[in-house]
């Protein structure tokens, strides 16, 4: 049997003729940027989310950077983030010229809420909690040092689509939420795409004039802004994704319940998931002493796995200058080089899903 890690034609297929729709429609349009399809989309989105406003922009990386440039977070200001985690959280920090802090993770693969505290400067302006693999942070713990600080909260949404921390959405917590549609995540364009949400009006209506050159009467550049727009193409697709969102997570969800209950491999470390988080698994990040040979051993018999993230930001090449070692964040240095992505996909058969945990099961 060959299981790919992700298969998007599978996803297409089950709403194919949505999706067909809803592009011919933006082609015969005639209009495909800032019209009525990304107007509809961020009403529904913002709705979806129990959010007051939904700003869409061209990628989740810009959202990350538009949000921290709305705080008015600059060079001289820190923001705590965890080490853990993509480059795209920390590019959002650097782009605007403030200093990332890094926080290690905890044994749920994100940061260590405990540990933020000792961190905090006066130079501290903002926390990044980034919600890996579709598990959301504690964020009450977060939000009371953010309260008692007097520090913004930033989320970094790119992979916890729908995800409740005690029964809120990841994304609402915070001053501002960032989501990427990139198109593997829980909520995927067909293209690059991303989109803040907010319920403070002001942060919102900077937002909406920073993605479109600063400007909301063209010629009439009021801030300084970039070009950072969700075309209409890719509204409309997402309005077709956002209304299959929740049976979409139910299915990945499915999946990885299968996967908690089935693998029995001393040999493999399965995720934890915090009490009181709904996880809707983005991925299924598993720990193993020796990745290569794991993942060698899944390949020989037909199962793609992928790894994320062997590189953290912190020794990355392109910060060199910061001068870190990889042990200085022991947790996140660990899972950097432990850590392997089973498939878990909408639309995933039952029968690969089987041949995985029998494939996983026989492994020595």
């Amino acid at each position: 049997m060959n299981i790919e890690f992700s298969d998007l034609s599978r996803k297409y297929a089950l709403y194919q003729k949505e999706f067909e729709e809803a592009a011919f429609r933006v082609l015969r349009s005639g209009w495909y940027i800032l019209g009525k399809e990304l107007e509809k989309f961020e009403e529904k989105f913002a709705e979806y989310m129990d959010a007051a406003d939904c700003i869409g922009v061209n990628s989740g990386t810009d959202a990350l950077i538009l949000a921290f440039r709305a705080l008015g977070v600059g060079p001289g200001d820190e923001v705590i983030v965890p080490a853990g985690t993509y480059i795209a959280s920390v590019i959002g920090i650097t782009e605007n010229g403030a200093t990332p802090v890094f926080v290690d993770i905890d044994d749920y693969l994100l940061m260590d809420a405990d540990k933020i505290e000792e961190t905090i400067t006066d130079r501290t302006k903002a926390i990044l909690a980034v919600h890996l693999y579709g598990q959301p942070c504690r964020m009450d713990k977060i939000m009371d040092i953010a309260r008692r600080y007097h520090l913004y909260v930033v989320e970094d949404c790119a992979q916890s689509h729908d995800a409740l921390y005690d029964g809120k959405k990841t994304g609402t917590f915070g001053d501002i939420g960032c989501f990427s549609f990139y198109p593997t995540k829980p909520l995927g364009a067909l293209g690059d795409a991303g989109a803040l949400i907010t319920n403070n009006n002001d942060i919102a209506e900077k937002l909406r004039m920073m993605r479109n050159y600063g400007s909301k009467v063209k010629y009439h550049n009021e801030i300084k802004g970039i070009n950072s727009r969700m075309d209409e193409m890719q509204a409309a697709l997402l309005s077709v994704g956002l209304d299959h969102l929740a049976e979409e997570n139910k299915m990945r969800i499915e999946i990885a319940k299968r996967y908690l209950a089935g693998i029995r491999n001393e040999a493999v470390k399965l995720p934890c998931i915090r009490e009181g988080s709904t996880h809707v698994f983005h991925l299924f990040p598993i720990l193993t002493a020796n990745r290569e040979r794991l993942q060698a051993y899944l390949l020989e018999h037909g199962v793609k796995t992928q790894v994320h993230y062997p590189i953290p930001p912190y020794v990355a090449d392109c910060y060199s200058e910061w001068g870190y070692q990889w042990e200085d964040f022991p947790q996140a240095a660990y899972a950097a080089r432990h850590e392997v992505s089973l498939p878990v996909y909408a639309g995933m058969p039952d029968e690969e899903v089987e041949y995985v945990i029998e494939t996983v099961n026989k492994y020595l």
